[in-house]
Parts: C-alpha cells; structure tokens; sequence
C-alpha cells in the first residue's frame, strides 16, 4: 500500500515552516482507495513566496483545523504504507518535524517520484513536477481546493506504475525511514547552528577540517548534507564530529570567504574548488577586419580576460543579454557560426556588422563600452551590503581595482572616511576568482549600495 502526498507550507526558515494544506491519496498499486484532503491552519504567517505558489492566503486558514487536529486521521491513512511524494525527502522532514512537536515520532518508507521518473522516465526532465505535468499532460488540481480532483503527483504515480509493473525499479527506490532521519549524533551538531548566511568549517574527529562551504541558510544547508545520499555526503555523516561557522549576513562576504578558506586549507572534500571555480572566460580578440570579437573560451590564465564564468552555459547566457544590451553581433560574439550574415540580421535586429554595414570604429566603441562597464582596473568602489543583524551593515573595499577586503560598522555609526573603513577592515587576498565573484555578483544587481570614490 502506498499513502500518495501532496502538500503546501508557509515557507520561511528551515524547521519553521508549517503545513496550510495537505492531500493524501492512499493507493493500493492498482487504484486510489481513500482519500483525505483539508487546509491546515500553521498558527504562523504566510510567506509572499509560498503565497505566490499555493494561492493559499492567511484570511482562508483562519477556521481551518490545526496540525493536531488533523494528525489522527494522517497517521490512519499512512498506518502500513509506503509515503509517496514529489522531493520526498521535503515533505517527509515537514511532516516528521509537525509530529516531532506533538511528541510524536512519525517514522516511515518513502519513495520519491523525482527519483523514480529519472529511472523510468528519463527523457521529462524530472527534477520539478511541473516538468512531468506539462510532458504527460496530466490536469493541474488546486491544492487549495477540496473537491476531490486527483493532484498532479497521484496522476504521475500511477503512470509510473504502469511503466513498470514489475515493480522492480519502485522497490529499489523505496527508502526505510532509518536512512531518511538524522542519527542523534548529527541532531546534535545541528542544533544551534543558525539559518543566516555564511561559511560552515566540518571537521573530523582528528580536528581535520574535510570541507568548507557557504550558504545564505547555514542550517539547511548542513542538513543536506547529513541528509544527503550522493557519495560525498555518506562520507561527511560517516566522519564529521564538529561544525564551526562564520555568519557573515551578505552573500557576498560568504562567497569571497569560501574561495580563500578552500584554497588555504584545501579540504579533502572540496577537490572541486580548489582551483579557480570560473572555468571559462571572455576575451576580446580583433579580426582582420578590425572588428573586436568578444570569444567564449576555456580561461587561459597567460590572456587577459573581461570576465570569467562557472560553466560555458553561464557564459552564453550573459553572452546573449551582452549582446543584445550592446547591440553586438551574434556571428561576432561566437553565438551564430555562419559565413555569411548572422541571423538576427535577416529579422532585423542587427544593424550589420557582420558584412560590414557598420564600421570597426563604431562597433569597437560599442565593445569597449562593455569591457569598461566590466573593468576593475583604476576603479575605487565601496560595495555596501547587509549586515549578520539588522543594526549593522557589510562594505567590501575595492581600491585601484584591487579587492582589500572587507569590514561591518553600526548603522548609528556610518563609515564615512576610507581611513576609518581601513582601521577595522578584514584584509582578504586578491585574486582571479575574487574578482571574478564580485563581478558576478555585480550582474546580478544584489547589493544594497554602490559608492564610486
């Protein structure tokens, strides 16, 4: 027997959230044999996002039944069965942690629809339902809604099930709740740790620090971790003893500590970053023609690059937008291979460098305008960010286009000299991936205030 789940929360952080709606689906491997659907009333506040997602708002939970009221019937209709959900591992932890506050311990076998559709339907791109929903065309049901529609995750089970009716794929994938807690040694460590952002130190029981890592939640993100299943995350549960952090409130911060803590210690389970973490990068290279062609290639530390990116797909993101903000040419920038006019010059939107319709003059200003937006050489700039609490504030120091490091100061006491910001500042090492992190991060447009000096 199997109890399918389909559930909404409040949102919010980590072991906070509550439960404003829930479906349950028992199935018997052939056909839905009893069902229970209601809204829940958290007893917290609506999260925008989760507003946004389930369209559950605070006024329709107001005479809806509490978590405890509905226990009894959720315990009935799982008694025996294995649960059965979408990012399984989430729904499982929410609903252990609303039973774990009514001292009850609510143990089960899970099996995850995510996991089975990578196995048995590979080519839908299973890591969101929705990916699932819109390929088998299966009717979207409201959550909020409780007339009985099947919800999107009993429709996906029940084609997995008939897409292996040997059920020798769904029994491997069946996890014992065992695997799915925490064992009491890794409860004990979480507790305490924050949900803010910043950097986290595991080490083991020599005090050997085994790996680094940021978060804008620490905790959650540790709990993958003691969680997690892939071959990295076994090892970490098998050895960590302590975890230290540092709260940093920005994400930037947290990202700038974690490259130079990785380089410096360089951590057995962080193979992957120890070197440079922007693996491709752009370059500017003249033809001869004199046109300057901005080239996506693997970064090559002897060329001086404009930019640098984690993967090529990043790359060719922003190569796209860059191209379009600057009005560039496809063919010029490597998006479109053709020896003859690129494409956006057949539908009109490029003005046609490419055979030559504009001069190198007038589309080498254009590039150069973008390489100077992305430069650092010469430019003085305090990068103004969040605080690690809500009377304080972050600035990193960025002088002659070299990063300083970075310091905090209270609200009440703004820093309004460089020589007062470069008494308390913490010195950080300069180099090809901290630059290349600001400038990331810089595209994104997250920080709170940019001061040119």
């Amino acid at each position: 027997m199997y109890t399918i789940i389909d559930i909404a929360t409040t949102g919010g952080p980590f072991e906070k959230e509550g439960i404003t709606a829930i479906v349950l689906s028992k199935h018997n491997g052939h056909e839905i044999v009893d069902q229970f659907i209601s809204l829940v009333n958290p007893e917290i506040p609506i999260q925008p996002l989760a507003l946004k997602m389930s369209g559950i708002n605070n006024e329709m939970l107001q005479s809806a039944p509490k978590f405890f009221e509905v226990a009894k019937r959720i315990i009935e209709m799982t008694d025996g069965c294995v649960l059965v959900a979408h990012n399984a591992d989430f729904k499982y932890r929410i609903l252990r942690t609303e039973f774990h506050g009514l001292g009850y311990d609510f143990a089960k076998r899970t099996l995850c629809t995510m996991e089975l559709g990578k196995r048995l339907l590979p080519e839908h791109l299973p890591d969101h339902l929705n990916n699932f929903v819109r390929a088998l065309e299966i009717p979207v049901a409201d959550i909020a809604r409780s007339s009985g529609e099947a919800m999107p995750t009993e429709k996906l089970f029940q084609a997995l099930l008939d897409k292996d009716q040997s059920n020798v794929i769904i029994n491997e994938l069946i996890k014992d709740a065992i695997q799915k807690g925490i064992t009491p040694k890794l409860r004990d460590i979480l507790e305490g740790i924050p949900s803010g952002s910043g950097v986290y130190y595991i080490y083991n029981a020599k005090g050997k620090l085994i790996y680094i890592g940021k978060s804008r939640n620490i905790k959650k993100r540790i709990n993958q971790h003691f969680t997690g299943t892939s071959t990295k995350c076994k090892k970490i549960q098998t050895e960590v003893t302590t975890v230290t952090y540092e709260e940093t409130g920005s994400e930037l911060i947290a990202l700038l500590k974690e490259s130079d803590e990785i380089k410096s210690n360089k951590p057995i389970y962080n193979r992957a970053q120890r070197k440079s973490i922007f693996q491709f990068a752009l370059y500017a290279e003249k033809d001869e023609n004199g046109y300057l062609n901005l080239k996506l290639q693997k970064a090559d530390g002897l060329k001086k690059e404009i930019t640098s990116f984690a993967s090529l797909a990043e790359g060719k993101n922003v190569l796209f937008k860059i191209t379009s903000q600057y009005r560039l040419c496809q063919k010029f920038t490597g998006l479109y291979q053709t020896q003859k006019e690129c494409f956006q010059y057949t539908i009109k939107e490029c003005d046609g460098a490419c055979i030559g319709h504009i001069m190198p003059e007038e589309y080498n200003r254009r590039v150069q305008e973008f390489i100077d937006s992305k430069s650092f050489e010469a430019n003085n700039m305090l990068l103004h960010d969040c605080g690690r609490n809500s009377s304080e504030q972050s600035v990193i120091l960025i002088e002659n286009g070299i990063y300083k490091g970075y310091a905090y100061y209270d609200l009440k006491y703004p820093v309004t000299q460089i020589e007062m910001l470069k008494d308390i500042l913490i010195p950080m090492q300069n180099n090809r991936d901290t630059k290349n992190i600001i400038q990331g991060y810089l595209r994104k447009g997250k920080l709170e205030n940019i001061v040119h000096f």
